[in-house]
């Protein structure tokens, strides 16, 4: 089994309103958004942008990840270096990281267990 493309974009950024306005001028829709300085956007039935405010003094993060249909079913290929099997997260899904060769970690995102 194979990844199925981007599921969603994990962005971090110093300042929630600025970049919350940067993407809706882009055409981007706010989806979801609990007022806390994070929220989720589309743009169209593109892939999800996740933004997230950090505190100041920290690097932003950018995080790619990817749609896996089927954590139970999924076997990665021996040039895939598994960093963290599947685990449950706190926003509903299973997640494993691997790392490519240089050296860059990917997430991989598989619908939770039902």
């Amino acid at each position: 089994m194979a990844t199925e493309g981007i599921e969603a974009v994990f962005l971090e950024t110093r300042n929630w309103g600025k970049t919350a306005r940067f993407f809706q001028a882009l055409g981007f829709e706010l989806e979801l958004s609990e007022g806390d300085g994070s929220g989720v956007f589309r743009n169209g039935e593109g892939t999800y942008l996740v933004v997230v405010e950090i505190p100041e003094g920290r690097e932003p993060g950018v995080q790619v990840a990817l749609r896996v249909p089927d954590a139970d079913g999924f076997r990665p290929d021996p040039a895939v270096e598994v960093v963290t099997p599947f685990e449950d997260t706190h926003y509903g899904t299973q997640e494993m990281t691997v790392r490519d060769p240089d050296g860059r970690l990917w997430s991989l995102q598989a619908p939770a267990k039902s």
